[in-house]
């Protein structure tokens, strides 16, 4: 059933919601089954006129990237692999003739973000040894995420707000005035999560560079030495951080849109686990847990996961309302490299799968998943991301119950090329000189539009 054919405000949020044992994995495994089949319900590549690897309109391809990476985890997670064909279909598709994730198909709608979360997925793919390509193929997912990465840094731009990644690439595209941090953050954690897979500090040098220049820029900061759980505690002396949104590079990156988004978290905090797991440098440590006491913000009570500059209001897109289902695969992620952390997300995970399950219980199919998980049973939003999100928090319950990710030195399989991703269909570019014994390659991009992720949104005073 495809839920373009329906009409859902006639369909009653009354059904019964799935069961969910949250110490029982059957449970787990049966709801998340469910969820993930409601998930392809939009999926659009086997169909007449669809194209691989897309969902249908009106989620674009960066959302595409998001949900391969869901299913990548839970053929993991669950140990099921119904779904590795058309998984592996949809990453190989799509990578575009030089290999690096810049398709024909979105040469006028793709911008860095955008990238970005394909390019994760295939980083998850190599950590989770997933299904490799064919060598006929010539690809691998170590390969293809490094072409990203490659690609993503020779656009850092110096030329206006002493560097960073704009969120678009050319000049022509609404937001290319416009540094954000999902753009920033993408590159940041794909760097620091091929540190560790490779051993290549020129990864994490790369990942720390951009950290210092959000920091510098006023994305990321230190609210101080105080922070809230919103259960009313105020623990003295303990910084924590918040992530905005982006700054627009007129007036040097002073302007800074002061939204915060749950992925923009969870690209840093995840990215800063990696970096800590791979250096045991104590500050990335410290940012961890800095970035994890910010993320109570995101959290009802300190309990249930929530979208605090969107959600309350009732006017988050359909963008945002996937965001909370990278949160949770990040957060998981980060208790897995710092397992200090451990305790607290697996709480807000534990608290947000149970509100999330009993949300599950609208459409036809009577296990169709809501946005507002603190609502009572379903609360008639409907789609991709509220799918992808629900089916994150659940899974993620399982993720000490597997090896983490893997790297080349600890059984990973994915064979890399450090030099992917140059451009053979479009003008060459050199590649960029990252320090005296590493260099990655770069490509031109043929037109990028982008996302509006910054919208209209209430922001949460805390």
């Amino acid at each position: 059933m495809k839920f373009s054919c329906i009409i859902p405000l006639l369909l009653s949020s009354a059904v019964s919601a799935i069961w969910l044992d949250t110490n029982n994995k059957t449970t787990i495994a049966e709801d998340t089954a469910l969820i993930a089949k409601g998930l392809l319900d939009y999926y659009e590549g086997y169909d007449y006129g669809g194209t691989i690897g897309m969902f249908t309109s009106p989620y674009y391809w960066w959302e595409a990237g998001g949900a391969w990476g869901s299913l990548i985890d839970y053929t993991f997670y669950l140990q099921n692999n119904t779904l590795v064909p058309l998984i592996k279909d949809a990453l190989l598709y799509q990578t575009g003739d030089d290999d690096n994730y810049i398709p024909l198909n979105q040469s006028t709608t793709e911008g860095n973000d955008d990238q970005g979360f394909w390019g994760i997925a295939v980083m998850a793919a190599a950590e989770r040894n997933f299904s490799n390509p064919d060598e006929s193929t010539g690809k691998s997912w170590l390969a293809l995420t490094q072409a990203v990465f490659n690609t993503m840094t020779a656009r850092w731009d110096t030329a206006t707000c002493n560097g960073g990644l704009r969120w678009q690439i050319f000049q022509w595209n609404s937001g290319y005035d416009y540094k954000n941090s999902v753009s920033n953050g993408c590159l940041f954690q794909i760097g620091a999560r091929l540190a560790r897979y490779t051993g290549n500090t020129t990864y994490s040098d790369w990942a720390e560079k951009v950290w210092d220049w959000m920091e510098d820029s006023g994305l990321i900061v230190d609210m101080g030495g105080y922070w809230t759980d919103h259960g009313g505690l105020l623990t003295p002396g303990e910084p924590y951080y918040y992530i905005y949104d982006g700054a627009y590079v007129d007036g040097n990156c002073t302007n800074v849109t002061k939204y915060v988004w749950t992925y923009n978290f969870g690209l840093m905090i995840a990215g800063t686990a990696y970096l800590y797991n791979f250096t045991e440098d104590e500050k990335w440590y410290n940012r961890t847990a800095a970035l994890l006491r910010g993320s109570s913000v995101f959290f009802i009570n300190n309990s249930i996961m929530y979208e605090a500059a969107c959600q309350g209001a009732g006017n988050c897109n359909n963008d945002q309302r996937s965001f909370k289902a990278y949160f949770s695969r990040f957060l998981a992620l980060t208790s897995i490299m710092v397992p200090a952390t451990r305790p607290t997300i697996y709480q807000w995970l534990v608290d947000s799968a149970n509100a999330a399950a009993q949300s599950c219980s609208g459409g036809t199919d009577g296990h169709t998943c809501g946005l507002n998980w603190n609502a009572t049973g379903w609360d008639g939003y409907y789609g991709l991301g509220e799918q992808m999100s629900a089916l994150e928090v659940m899974q993620n319950l399982l993720v000490e119950d597997l090896p983490g990710p893997y790297t080349a030195e600890t059984g990973g399989s994915s064979q890399g090329d450090p030099a992917g991703g140059y451009a053979t269909t479009a003008t060459d570019q050199s590649p960029l000189d990252l320090d005296a014994g590493d260099k990655a390659g770069a490509a031109i991009i043929t037109a990028v539009i982008g996302i509006s992720l910054v919208g209209s949104a209430v922001w949460l005073l805390i």
